[in-house]
C-alpha cells in the first residue's frame, strides 16, 4: 500500500478526496490554510486525516498538486530535494480567466505544464499528468457509471502508472494511459482528449480507444 496525499482543498481536491476516501483509500490532506484541511478531513471520515504540507511531502509516496499550474510549479521547486523518489500526480490546467467568460493558456501553445513540471523535478522522480482532464463537476457526477466514463492520463513509468490506475480506478473512473509526458497537452484543456477541448464531453473505453488513436 502506497501512502497517498492531496495537496489542496479546492474544486479538484475536494472531489478527488472525497472519491477516494468513499472507496476506502486512506489519505492525507494539506492545503494553504491548514483549518480548510481539517475542516474537509473531518467531513471525510476515518480515511482521511489533516496534515502540514511539509508533512503531507515527507509522509506520502504519491503527491496529488490540486491547485492552480502557477502554485503547483512554486511547490515543486520549493521542495523540489524532499521529492526524490516518489509520485507527483498533477491535474494542473495552464490557464486563466480571459475578461470574457472563458479561459486563455498561460504558457505557451505547444507545451504543457505536464512537460514543464517534469522538467523541474528530480530524475528519480516520477510525474503522471491525471485526473486534470475532466471538469471539476465530473469527477462527481460522472463516477462510477456504467459503462464507466475514462480517466486519461500520462506519464513516461509504467510503474508509476498502474499506482496512479488504482486511484483513477478507486476515484470511480477506468484509466486509459494516453503515452508519455510528451502527450500530456493531449488531455490538458484545449487538448483533443479535454472534456473541454476536441471531446466536448466525458467519454466512456469504445470511445477514448478511437479518440485516443486518432493522431493530433
Amino acid at each position: 500500500m502506497t501512502t497517498t496525499a492531496i495537496i489542496g482543498t479546492g474544486n479538484i481536491g475536494s472531489r478527488l478526496a472525497a472519491a477516494l476516501t468513499a472507496a476506502g483509500t486512506d489519505i492525507l490532506i494539506a492545503g494553504h490554510e491548514p483549518a480548510d484541511a481539517e475542516k474537509l478531513a473531518l467531513e471525510l471520515g476515518s480515511h482521511a486525516r489533516a496534515v502540514t504540507l511539509d508533512a503531507a511531502i515527507d509522509q506520502a509516496e504519491v503527491i496529488v498538486f490540486a491547485v492552480w499550474f502557477d502554485t503547483t510549479r512554486e511547490l515543486v521547486e520549493r521542495y523540489r530535494d524532499r521529492l526524490h523518489g516518489k509520485i507527483v500526480v498533477d491535474p494542473s490546467n495552464p490557464i486563466a480567466p480571459d475578461g470574457n467568460g472563458g479561459f486563455t493558456k498561460t504558457i505557451a501553445a505547444d507545451l504543457s505544464s505536464g512537460q514543464l513540471l517534469a522538467a523541474l523535478l528530480p530524475q528519480d522522480t516520477a510525474l503522471v499528468k491525471a485526473f486534470g482532464t475532466l471538469a471539476a463537476e465530473s469527477l462527481t457526477t460522472a463516477a462510477h457509471h456504467d459503462p464507466r466514463v475514462v480517466g486519461f492520463y500520462a506519464t513516461d513509468d509504467e510503474r508509476s502508472g498502474a499506482i496512479v490506475e488504482t486511484l483513477i480506478t478507486a476515484a470511480g473512473f477506468e484509466p486509459v494511459r494516453v503515452g508519455g509526458i510528451e502527450a500530456s497537452i493531449r488531455i490538458e484543456v484545449f487538448g483533443d482528449l479535454h472534456e473541454f477541448g476536441g471531446l466536448g464531453h466525458p467519454v466512456t473505453r469504445t470511445e477514448a480507444d478511437i479518440a485516443v488513436g486518432n493522431a493530433h
